[in-house]
């Protein structure tokens, strides 16, 4: 959750204007814009208030940084609007919004390869960082049950790209974070790197199925074989847990052959957000454990005040069961034929736009969309320009493609990221192609272009 301040004194009195369409009643007067009124105004007029604010936003649609989901068919939405007021929590009240969560659960387990004998246990939750911050719980308390010497202080093993979500369950909970660094040519977690970093003390290790720098799949049956090493050299049994925020609805349809999941022994536990390859808008995520031996009892908690026996484990409490409806709705409106059309096109759509990116002579790709449906790109050597100058002249023409760094060993190299989610085809590509062309030869020197064909799809 961002963080927000207090408005300065000198602004607390600002005032929003009303247009005087909507200002019908001689007794409404602008409202305060970081005060609450003193008195109502008609729901109408409240509405386009707010409405005529939001038109500042930008096109959702346009947003190639954001890996959420930003297009739903019209019966989903309907949906949802129809069950936003049903609160998962209470799963007495609304047992069959509870049932929907429990049988999602058991479509992501089979899935994810989870062994029927084992009988996988999972949850929704409010996204991935909730989803990461539960699995990294249960690796501590798992640590605790071990009688680890006193003042020993536990350390969970990642890569320099983890998502934000990791290093705040370190610092939450108290957890020494171990990032192996990246170096050229090595943008994730290597096998060799994750053992390195390991010891008694360490309660887990993560790897990531779709880096949020760059799209590509860490290598997670290489890093479990290195851990299977560690334990039969060292007796070290240690965990592992897989991050696909973005690859857990990407990869079981677009590469099925990989082996990443439950089919790797040493996976006790894997996260995805189901708003993002899930299809579903913001917020939901989804969590598997292999079984229930990997949540430790005393994480779970036994609510009774809203009716019947809730067995609960998560770090929220009240929220809208309309998001679980949702994803419910796309298994049974897609099916894995469905999920698996859709994705193949955003990945061919990915790989399509990176192509005719690396064409330019100005750009060399860090990674072509072979992953996730993601792929980041750089400028060669000698350009008089940054990419952040690109980034911004492609929000001339409403397109939001992120410029950063890459994180420590690798902070020199900065990079433009293109996401394509449902919804971004190949017409939009074209034009974005094309506004990339345009924006480069706007940055770089003036000189005579050949002609140029516009794109045919």
């Amino acid at each position: 959750m961002t963080l927000h301040r207090q408005a300065p004194s000198g602004r607390s009195d600002e005032r929003l204007i009303l247009r005087p369409q909507i200002a019908l009643d001689p007794a409404l007067v602008d409202p305060p814009r970081f005060r609450l009124p003193d008195g109502p105004m008609p729901a109408r007029t409240a509405y386009q208030l707010i409405t005529d604010e939001l038109m500042l936003d930008g096109n959702a649609r346009l947003n190639l940084a954001t890996f959420v989901t930003t297009w739903m068919e019209p019966e989903a939405c309907r949906l949802m609007a129809e069950t936003a007021d049903k609160n998962l929590i209470d799963k007495d009240e609304y047992p069959v919004t509870a049932e929907l969560e429990a049988r999602c659960v058991n479509m992501i387990a089979d899935l994810w390869s989870a062994p029927e004998q084992t009988q996988a246990i999972g949850c929704s939750t409010i996204g991935s960082s909730e989803a990461c911050m539960l699995a990294g719980l249960a690796f501590k308390f798992r640590w605790r049950k071990r009688n680890p010497p006193a003042g020993a202080r536990p350390n969970l093993v990642m890569g320099e790209n983890v998502q934000v979500c990791w290093e705040k369950f370190c610092r939450y909970w108290e957890v020494e974070p171990r990032k192996a660094k990246l170096g050229p040519g090595r943008t994730c977690l290597t096998a060799d790197a994750a053992a390195a970093l390991c010891d008694e003390n360490t309660i887990g290790v993560v790897a990531v199925l779709g880096s949020t720098f760059d799209g590509v799949y860490e290598p997670v049956a290489e890093i479990a074989a290195a851990l299977d090493r560690l334990e039969a050299d060292r007796g070290w049994d240690i965990p592992l847990h897989v991050d696909a925020a973005s690859g857990g609805f990407v990869a079981p349809f677009l590469d099925p052959e990989l082996e990443w999941d439950f089919r790797v022994g040493r996976v006790d536990s894997i996260n995805a957000s189901g708003h993002k390859y899930g299809l579903v808008y913001p917020g939901v995520g989804w969590l598997v454990w292999r079984d229930q031996a990997k949540v430790p009892d005393e994480l779970v908690f036994h609510v009774d005040y809203l009716g019947g026996q809730m067995p609960t484990f998560t770090l929220n409490f009240s929220r809208p069961g309309s998001e679980v409806v949702a994803q419910y709705f796309n298994f049974l409106h897609l099916g894995r034929s469905g999920y698996t059309s859709v994705l193949a096109d955003c990945r061919s759509t990915a790989r399509w736009t990176a192509a005719r990116i690396a064409a330019m002579d100005e750009f060399e790709l860090v990674s072509d969309g072979t992953g996730i449906p993601a792929f980041a790109f750089k400028l060669r050597d000698g350009a008089d320009y940054t990419v952040y100058d690109v980034s911004d002249r492609l929000r001339v023409h409403g397109w939001q493609v992120p410029a950063y760094r890459f994180p420590p060993d690798l902070e020199d190299m900065a990079v433009l990221r293109v996401v394509v989610r449902n919804g971004f085809g190949r017409d939009l590509a074209g034009r974005l192609v094309e506004h990339i062309r345009e924006a480069v030869d706007g940055l770089g020197p003036q000189r005579a272009k050949p002609h140029r064909a516009a794109f045919h799809h």
